[in-house]
């Protein structure tokens, strides 16, 4: 049986059986394979990372999605940076009060790819009449957008290869200034048990920039190391505090489905272990 196995750090990784290969190929920017196998169903790496798979992919995409949007209260503007499996694109179409989604890939194949492949990402979320898609490198249209944004989700891959500028001062710079007054930005920021120096640098260059920066944190099998952090950055601290009951109203109100989000998780999402709150306060 063929093994795809995956190392975060030297000395300590996971491996997955590959029960089929249902493709394999270097694009113009970087190695992309996806495969089944017989647990987590159709699993995406990227440069000998996994990305996603079928099985657990709700989990990281809802509390990537739903936490900004419910705390905000009123998005109408969406920016996703990365996003080309079309799960986070999925789980904002499922609200009807956003009016504009625009989604910024570097890779058309990777979007391609997915639609084919992985389509329960997506869900037809790439044929909503509120998308604007752009073929693009996320940094370059950062800087010469002229949109503001109540929302913009960097859903990237870790600071490595075309990603890495996705983790720079200049990228978090320039996604606050296209950010409207009560606006949120939100980032995967890795496994802080196994990538400490991603969380740190991240939070250092955040606070410097945002009023209120912080991180939450979700569980998710695939992401092995305990909690996965994801970045949070606002000028509007109030957000993050949003009472449970105002939470939970607004979750009816949005008569939307969910797997892993509750307003319970929401908020319980950012108290934060100990490990994981001193290397933020570092």
């Amino acid at each position: 049986m063929n093994m795809y196995s995956e190392s975060l750090v030297e000395g300590y990784g996971q491996t997955f059986s590959i029960d089929n290969i249902l493709f394999e190929h270097k694009t113009s920017h970087q190695h992309l394979v996806i495969f089944e196998n017989k647990w987590f169903g159709r699993v995406m790496a990227l440069d000998g990372i996994i990305q996603t798979t079928e099985k657990d992919e709700f989990i990281y995409h809802e509390m990537l999605t739903h936490v900004p949007v419910l705390a905000h209260g009123n998005v109408k503007n969406v920016l996703i940076i990365g996003g080309g499996d079309g799960g986070t694109l999925r789980e904002l179409t499922k609200h009807q009060s956003i009016e504009r989604i625009t989604l910024v890939e570097i890779d058309r194949s990777v979007i391609e790819t997915c639609r084919k492949l992985l389509p329960k990402h997506s869900d037809g979320a790439f044929d909503d009449h509120r998308l604007k898609l752009v073929i693009d490198d996320g940094m370059n249209f950062i800087r010469n957008t002229g949109q503001n944004f109540d929302l913009i989700i960097s859903d990237c891959t870790d600071p490595t290869g075309p990603g890495k500028v996705l983790f720079s001062t200049a990228f978090y710079q320039a996604c606050k200034e296209r950010l409207e007054a009560s606006g949120v930005f939100v980032a995967q920021n890795g496994v802080p048990f196994f990538q400490p120096e991603e969380l740190v640098t991240s939070s250092r260059k955040l606070r410097a920039l945002y009023t209120d920066s912080s991180f939450y944190g979700v569980a998710v099998p695939t992401y092995v190391g305990g909690l996965m952090t994801l970045a949070w950055a606002t000028e509007n601290p109030a957000l993050r505090k949003v009472p449970m009951e105002e939470l939970t109203k607004r979750y009816q109100s949005s008569a939307i489905e969910t797997h892993y989000y509750s307003p319970e998780a929401h908020r319980s999402a950012f108290s934060l272990p100990g490990y994981i709150n001193n290397l933020i306060e570092y």
